[in-house]
């Protein structure tokens, strides 16, 4: 009896798991969210769909959101790019902090008048549904080939990853201010600073741990780095969590430290988490599909429809706005991020809280906060590329070819690949390698043309628009650009 029960549940999750993989890509093809996707497999697969799969267990949906939230925040962060990012911190941190804020004030405030319940629970309701995720929003743009303008890229995916923690941290605190009423709310600043404080040293303090041992334990099969890093994940999101700090922001500091610094296996283990991040992202909205019940949205359709419109067009816009006045964004770029902020995993994990600590309203919460993360994802997901064209805010530059190597560095080799663009006016061209005369450590890896590579020999001669790949110290290609000038200056 046993093995048939695992053999059907390994028949089952195969079979949810191909279908999510299929369907993402009519998802690309139709121009709908592939997130969106795996919600409604998840729910046809449901007591009330086709599969007819009872589970009503949110304990085990929200473990598996902490689990899948760990490894997909950690994902992000290592993926980012510090130099991209950098010099959008101020921006994103006051989108993150600031923004998620406003926007929970608004929507709980109107969700306050709409549904007619406390003001606190309502309150709750709109940190919930605060946080933005940014998984939804590149897929889109991915499968659609589209690339934004300046720095709304950056700005969108370094918000998103940092504002988790910021509405996890609301709606933690506003559930103990429900459950304790007696308790003065400014409680809540202390613990804000307490959570954001632990986080930060524990995500810094773990990711150069994590690092240290990357770069010297040499392990003797590759295959156990990733094993390695996960287990700093858990360690690092449980120690800060049991110091009341937050094992959100912790996990994504881990990332953007390994993400900003070489390391051995570095893209290797990028990619490796990167396919592990999407394997949680299906586990986790086949599971929170299989959580809800159908029938228990009709009631909440009308209201969740409304407060669906006050999230895209009042909520989301207005927190924006403000939170942006400081810096000089243009109309335009302002319209489309507030557009972008489309939800995703994170408020449907967050409304298993009220349930699990047994609010009077925590069933109403969950299935509007799923009904509205439905229909964010549905109408801001499938028209990301019509409002990004009509902005006039889509990059149409040329994209960098990927070469097909990589380099794993390690604190004993510093050593950096670069391209050289030859360009269609350059005097090089017609010339041979070996003529350009090169410094004796600076290695020619590859030449790309067009759509094809060449391992190059001295004897290569240059065309216009090769990119010429080398390798070498940083010092060097300063010296190879130098040279390269001198070329085209005759």
């Amino acid at each position: 009896m046993t093995m048939v029960s695992i053999e059907i549940a390994f028949l089952i999750i195969s079979i949810l798991l191909i279908l999510s993989v299929v369907a993402s890509k009519f998802s690309d093809r139709f121009g709908i969210p592939a997130l969106l996707i795996f919600l409604i497999i998840g729910m046809l697969a449901g007591s009330e769909g086709l599969g007819g799969i009872y589970f009503d267990d949110p304990v085990i949906a929200q473990a598996v959101g902490l689990v899948a939230l760990t490894i997909i925040l950690f994902s992000g962060g290592l993926d980012t790019n510090w130099e991209d990012i950098h010099h959008v911190i101020k921006e994103s941190l006051l989108l993150a902090i600031l923004g998620t804020f406003l926007t929970a004030c608004i929507f709980g405030l109107i969700a306050h008048f709409i549904l007619g319940i406390p003001i606190l629970e309502s309150l709750l309701m709109g940190a919930i549904m605060s946080s933005t995720d940014a998984a939804a929003v590149f897929s889109m743009l991915h499968s659609r080939g589209i690339r934004l303008k300046g720095k709304l890229p950056q700005i969108l995916e370094f918000e998103s990853g940092s504002n988790d923690p910021m509405a996890v941290f609301m709606t933690i605190g506003l559930i103990h201010l429900i459950q304790m009423p007696q308790e003065a709310p400014t409680g809540l600043i202390f613990l804000f600073f307490q959570q954001m404080t632990i986080g930060c040293l524990f995500g810094l303090l773990f990711g150069q741990i994590l690092i240290f041992l990357i770069n010297r334990l040499r392990l003797g099969y590759d295959g156990l780095y990733p094993i390695l890093v996960l287990g700093i994940l858990f360690l690092t999101f449980a120690s800060a969590a049991l110091l009341n700090g937050s094992g959100f922001l912790a996990v994504y500091l881990v990332g953007l430290t390994l993400g900003k610094t070489d390391f051995l296996h570095k893209r290797s283990l990028s990619r490796f988490y990167d396919g592990f991040a999407w394997l949680f992202q299906i586990i986790m909205f086949l599971t929170m599909g299989l959580l809800v019940f159908p029938s228990k949205l009709l009631p909440v359709m009308l209201p969740g429809l409304f407060l669906s419109v006050i999230l895209i067009f009042i909520a989301r816009p207005i927190s924006v706005w403000i939170s942006l006045l400081p810096f000089h964004f243009s109309a335009r770029e302002k319209t489309l991020l507030s557009w972008m902020g489309l939800r995703g995993a994170v408020p449907i994990i967050l409304a298993t809280y009220p349930r699990l600590a047994g609010l009077d309203q925590s069933d109403m919460i969950f299935n509007i906060v799923f009904f509205v993360v439905l229909t964010s994802t549905l109408i801001q997901g499938s028209n990301i590329s019509w409002v990004a064209r009509r902005l006039n805010l889509i990059d149409t530059s040329e994209v960098k070819p990927l070469y097909p190597l990589e380099i794993n560095t390690n604190q004993g080799w510093k050593g950096i690949l670069r391209e050289v663009v030859v360009k269609t006016d350059s005097p090089i061209i017609g010339k041979a390698i070996f003529e350009l005369k090169l410094p004796r450590d600076y290695l020619v890896v590859l030449v790309a043309r067009g759509d094809k590579f060449f391992i190059p020999n001295g004897s290569i001669v240059l065309q216009a628009d090769d990119r010429m790949l080398g390798l070498a110290l940083l010092k060097t290609h300063e010296q190879v650009a130098r040279i390269m000038t001198q070329e085209q200056d005759g």
